[in-house]
């Protein structure tokens, strides 16, 4: 829905492909939650790729490096085809793996659980399903295509790309690589976790170092899902719940903002921060929205990211204290680069192009989306409970797939 609502005035070529695109990744998203079927799994998975380059290559922007839009298309494309790549080639091996052991061709997620292998074997499958998943979440070094995907994308696709596919891969970490390869994931634990570590300061630094707003933003998800890699490899049942209400309190400040990034762009025609300036006091709401979601992301109590950090912090300190106090200190960085991407967008003295222009008010389908997103991040910060209600058995189930690998693997 917000997808459709942000796109109500940008999008004026090819509108009924437009909408087509948005229910196909709608559709691969919905596939990929349900599907205990490796194939169809694999299936919804590649399903989610084709729209997505039709959304930036067709209706994208221009990047301010003066890439066109077929360039973070093809990005994203090469990326996640070669990745997904590795990943058939890892599900077909399994169940390969498990008619040997067996006698029975299944793709079966079930089935599929208790297959037995050596622990190479295991180690070099799970890397299969680790790389396809890293890709997507993005964990560096395999991130470079996001930035990119991001600048060049219109507004709906990063809301989409942001709020919703990027998730998906964390979601196949927990659903899909924990429980099939237990022994393998604990031995790799460490590996995976200092990488979120890189992750966390190499996407911070990368954030204060860009004049492209959208890909501060971009750079900013590296960071924040760097926080979510290191909860899923701990085996702490605390910070696998963290973990969930992180990515959805994520998805829906990282949408706020790129949503509030195209209002802007729509307005002035730049999303280069060195030719803004000074808008606090030309526009009314735009600046202090922007202001909320930007200290939602840094986790400001009473927003669901301060409940999604802390869970994530405090669980991970009771397994690996040296990389939470570590990895702590993303927080003070990523404040560095929040508090950098709106004094360069909205406070100083405004430059000649702007000041002389008039910018209209956020209309009330502009509000109406914003305000709706506000809404529920406060609830979620207020009242996390349904979501730990219902994540809490299934997070359960995974914890006892991993944890006892965890504890006879790790020092």
């Amino acid at each position: 829905m917000l997808a459709v609502l942000c796109s109500w005035k940008e999008i004026e070529k090819y509108q009924g492909f437009f909408h087509l695109n948005l229910m196909w990744i709608l559709g691969g998203v919905i596939g990929v939650f349900l599907a205990i079927d490796m194939f169809l799994f694999f299936f919804f998975w590649e399903m989610m790729l084709v729209p997505m380059y039709f959304l930036i290559a067709l209706w994208g922007h221009k990047a301010s490096d003066g890439k066109n839009a077929y360039h973070g298309g093809n990005q994203v494309f090469i990326y996640t085809q070669a990745s997904g790549l590795v990943m058939l080639i890892a599900i077909l091996a399994l169940v390969f793996v498990h008619y040997n052991a067996t006698g029975v061709w299944t793709f079966n997620y079930e089935e599929l659980l208790n297959t037995p292998m050596s622990s190479g074997v295991e180690y070099l499958l799970m890397l299969g399903f680790f790389i396809a998943f890293a890709v997507k979440m993005p964990v560096v070094p395999l991130h470079g295509w996001l930035p990119d995907a991001h600048s060049q994308a219109p507004t709906a696709g990063s809301v989409d790309l942001a709020g919703i596919l990027l998730k998906t891969a964390a979601y196949g970490l927990l659903r899909f690589s924990l429980p099939l390869f237990p022994n393998a994931s604990a031995e790799f634990a460490p590996i995976a976790m200092w990488l979120g570590v890189i992750g966390i300061f190499y996407g911070a630094w990368m954030a204060f170092a860009q004049t492209d707003i959208k890909r501060l933003i971009a750079y900013t998800s590296v960071s924040h899902m760097g926080f979510v890699l290191i909860a899923i490899y701990t085996g702490s049942q605390l910070a696998y719940q963290g973990a969930v209400i992180q990515m959805i309190a994520h998805g829906l400040s990282a949408a706020g903002l790129f949503i509030l990034c195209g209002q802007l762009y729509e307005r002035i025609h730049t999303r280069d921060m060195r030719m803004m300036g000074g808008l606090w006091s030309k526009m009314k709401w735009l600046p202090a929205l922007s202001l909320f979601f930007a200290v939602a992301t840094l986790g400001m109590p009473g927003t669901g990211n301060f409940v999604g950090e802390f869970m994530i912090l405090f669980g991970s300190f009771q397994v690996v204290p040296v990389i939470t106090v570590i990895s702590t200190f993303g927080l003070v960085f990523a404040s560095v680069y929040s508090l950098a991407m709106l004094h360069r967008a909205y406070f100083g003295k405004a430059k000649s192009q702007i000041a002389s222009q008039e910018l209209p008010g956020m209309s009330l389908r502009e509000l109406f989306m914003i305000l709706l997103l506000v809404v529920l991040l406060v609830l979620l910060g207020f009242y996390p409970q349904p979501i730990l209600d219902t994540s809490h058995s299934a997070i359960g189930n995974i914890q006892q797939w991993f944890v006892n690998s965890v504890t006879t693997t790790r020092p």
